[in-house]
This record gives structure tokens, sequence and C-alpha cells, in this order.
């Protein structure tokens, strides 16, 4: 009889989780509440427009390849894969902007040209962080979380002071040069926290910005959601949409099955990529291992306000990732973190994949996506979206001087209520729960369940945490977890 095992989730780290189960010989099934899979990158089609609703950034192209050559295949097999050059560019006021190109020898350049000497340091800081990044990305992250002793190896012995230093406090000690510094301190705010509370040893972000670069996958994100779905599929699992869970049955201290819709589905083992908060909330009290409190006291990485535009013409002076730094860094940083509010001047991102990719809008139109990171847990009511809308289309026409408003075909929006009713998203965060100190590999939330046998968790708010690339290693984390469990 082969063991099975059931899945809830569909995202990255639930599709990982499904593969390394399958291939280990389980009897696989999904189990997603919504009508299509992929969990927060999902995708949306519209008048001949397709966005990604949810990661747009496609960084770290080795995790990618390490993932699917565990099953003797390659990214290639599924999807085609472009560097952006320019990677992204970054407006700090009207007609000005830094374009981050795809070397590093380029990037050095236009350091240069912003602050004389800093070439020279930002490739001692690349060099650094290319190190970080072998020991964290190639070695640490691969480490269940279950033991402290999993950070201790003689590569962090020697980077010990990094653990106890932070990214802030890095950058500007070497770079004076306040537009320079937002630059750097850019990538660890995909870690969810701001770079004052991001331990130094995190710089490997910056090496996979300026080190490894940008890519696109052709036809969006939702590309590699199809592939490992395809690869899923080829393993022989089973996928189930619209069937949300309601209960997760326990008896005696053991997972026996959960319920969606009535009907229960009993299976050996369970691994929830669901919201871990809202996995808990499943089970009775005494099956918890987090209290409300817990929850409450995390550092949870930001929500998001999304806007998805349809343009009836192109737009200039924009490149395919677009971000805009114009206005104070760390005001906005302060109505995240500091005391939650709607931010008086945000900073957003735009990402025109139609300036790469011709099948994401009809010809001779643009699709564009912006984003404005929010504190979790904000207010969130259609007025304050069409507040926010009007803020940053204002500044986006004066900054890059074009009038596109009258020429906006449709906008969609997306903010902390629909990742609450959509994925279960804790105060409706948008990427799991920050890398900070106290949260870092063994402290963050476990992969295996401490009060109930069988029940495995995944995804952003376990191990490693935020982003795309950690989702599938953390699928790969659990996935090991459930067959070491059993052996």
């Amino acid at each position: 009889m082969k063991l099975t095992a059931n899945i809830i989730g569909s995202g990255f780290s639930s599709l990982a989780a499904s593969c390394y189960l399958a291939k280990a010989g389980y009897e696989v099934t999904i189990f997603e509440k919504n009508d299509t899979i992929g969990g927060r990158a999902r995708q949306l089609v519209k008048e001949g427009f397709t966005f990604d609703i949810g990661p747009t950034w496609y960084w770290m192209p080795d995790v990618f390849e390490r993932f699917f050559s565990d099953f003797n295949k390659s990214p290639q097999d599924y999807y085609t894969l472009e560097k952006l050059n320019p990677a992204y560019s970054v407006y700090f006021g009207k007609d000005d902007f830094i374009k981050i190109e795809d070397t590093l020898e380029k990037i050095a350049v236009a350091f240069e040209k912003e602050e004389t000497g800093s070439s020279k340091k930002l490739k001692k800081f690349i060099k650094q962080a290319e190190s970080n990044y072998d020991i964290a990305i190639k070695d640490l992250v691969y480490n269940p979380g279950v033991s402290p002793l999993e950070l201790v190896t003689p590569a962090t012995v020697k980077k010990l002071n990094q653990f106890f230093s932070n990214i802030k406090k890095d950058v500007r000690r070497e770079f004076k040069n306040q537009r320079l510094v937002k630059i750097l301190e850019f990538p660890v705010l995909f870690l969810g926290a701001k770079p004052s509370d991001t331990p130094s040893f995190y710089s490997f972000m910056n090496y996979a910005d300026f080190g490894l670069g940008t890519f696109h996958p052709k036809n969006g994100m939702y590309q590699v959601i199809l592939a490992i779905e395809n690869l899923a599929k080829e393993l022989g699992v089973t996928i189930k949409t619209n069937t949300p869970i309601e209960k997760i049955i326990v008896k005696n201290g053991k997972y026996k099955g959960i319920v969606s819709r009535g009907e229960t589905y009993a299976s050996d083992i369970i691994v929830s990529g669901a919201d871990y908060h809202h996995t808990e909330s499943l089970l009775e009290k005494p099956h918890r291992q987090y209290s409300e409190n817990y929850w409450n006291k995390k550092t949870f990485a930001p929500s998001s306000l999304l806007f998805y535009v349809g343009f009836d013409k192109k737009l200039k002076n924009v490149d395919h990732h677009t971000l805009f730094f114009d206005v104070d860094f760390d005001m906005h940083a302060e109505a995240i973190y500091d005391t939650p509010q709607w931010p008086e001047n945000p900073l957003f991102y735009a990402s025109f994949p139609s300036k790469t990719d011709t099948n994401s809008a009809p010809e001779g139109k643009e699709a564009g996506i912006f984003l404005i990171p929010l504190a979790p847990g904000l207010n969130d009511t259609p007025e304050l979206r069409e507040i926010y809308f009007n803020k940053i289309m204002h500044r986006f026409e004066s900054l890059t001087s074009q009038n596109i408003k009258k020429h906006i075909i449709f906008k969609e929006s997306f903010c902390v209520n629909d990742f609450i009713n959509d994925y279960n998203s804790y105060k409706g965060n948008a990427y799991g729960m920050a890398n900070t100190l106290t949260q870092t590999a063994f402290l963050r939330p476990k992969l295996k369940s401490k009060k109930v046998k069988n029940l495995f968790f995944t995804g952003q708010l376990t191990v490693p945490g935020p982003g795309v690339p950690p989702s599938l290693i953390s699928g790969k984390l659990a996935a090991d977890l459930v067959t070491k469990y059993h052996h």
C-alpha cells in the first residue's frame, strides 16, 4: 500500500512539496480553495491583457534550476527565460532616474557616476554578498529550521558578526550618496522588514540583484506555476480546485483527515501550504502550537495595494520594472512597521510586462501593474484604494512626463481584504513573515507540528521565509521531513 498525503493549497511551496512527495512514492492529492491553482501567483486575464496577480520578479534562477534538476528536468523544458536589460530603473525625481543594467560592470559604472569611488566599494560589497549567497542559498536554507545548530557551520562562524549588524548600517558605512543607499537597501524589502532590522548576512539579496540579475519567464510568472503543475501531474499528483478545507481532524493527537464541503478525505499525512495561522485555526484549540498572542507579536511582511491597469497606448520613459523612490523612504517604512497606517506619500513599484512580452497586452497597448507596500491589517475600503490610485498616477505622470490617466481602458485592484478572502492571509499580509534576527531559521514557526503527529507545514510563514525561491525550498524541506519521519 502506498502512503497517502493530502496537501492544502497550491502555491509554490505546496506544488513543490507535492512533487517531492510523489517522487518519494506517496500518493498525493492537492486541495485548492480557489478555482485556479498557484496561490498568490495567479493570473488576471482581461480584454486581451494578461497580468501576474502576485509575484512579478524572477530572481535566483539557480534555485529554480536546482528544483527542476531534482526531477532530472530543467526550467527550459517548460518555459523560456529572458534576462532583462535593464533589470529595472529607479526614479528619484522628474526625468531623474538610475538604470540598473544586466551586469555588475555596467552597474558599477552607473554607481561611479553618482559617487566617485563607489564602484570599487560596490564590487567589494557584492563580493561579500556573493560569499553569503553561496553559504545561504547553496547550503543554509536547505536546512529544516529544527535546531539552532543548523546555522553553526565553519563558514557561518566566520560571519557571526553579520548576524548582529544590519543592512542599513553596512550600506551607509560604505556609501554616502542617498540614491545609491536606497538602491542597495531595496532588495531586502523582499524579505519583509526594514533594512535596520535585517541582519547583514541577508546582503545575499544584493548579490541576487546585481550578481545574478533579473529574469522574465515568457508569458509571465504564471508559467512557472504551470510548469510545476505539469511536473506534479507527470509524477501522478491529483489536484482538486474549489475545495476549501473547513477542518483538520485529529484523533488521539494524530492527524486523520480533512473536511471539505462536508466530505472527509483521509490520508496518512498532511502538509499545509495555506497560511500557517489559518491552518492552525482549522484545528481544535488544544492542537494549536501558537496562540493568537504569538502571531500578534510577530513582525509580518507588508501587505500591498495592487492595481492591474490596461492602457490604450504604449507608455514612454519606463522599463519593465520601474521603482518610484521620489519620496521619503523612512517615512513610508515607519507607516508600515512602526506605526501601522496608510502612508502619506508612498513609494511604489510599477511593472510593465508588455515591454518585454508582446503576449501580455494587445498590439499598441500596455499592461501596467502598480504596487504600494502597506502595513498588514489596515482598514481597506474602495474609497481609500481610489485615493491612492490617484496619488500614484499623479506622481507617475509628472515623473515620467506623460499623460496616461485618460488612456486607461480599465483597472482592477487587490488589497488587504482580498489577501484575506482569497488566501486566508493573516492580517492580509502579502509576503508572509519577515526575516528579522529573531525570526530567522529555527526561530520561525516549525515545519512539523509539535502537537499533532503527521501534520506538516510549508510556505512563507515557516522556513526559510518570504519569496518565490524560498517557497520552492520550503516545499522540499517539508517533504524531506515527511519522508524522514516515515523511514
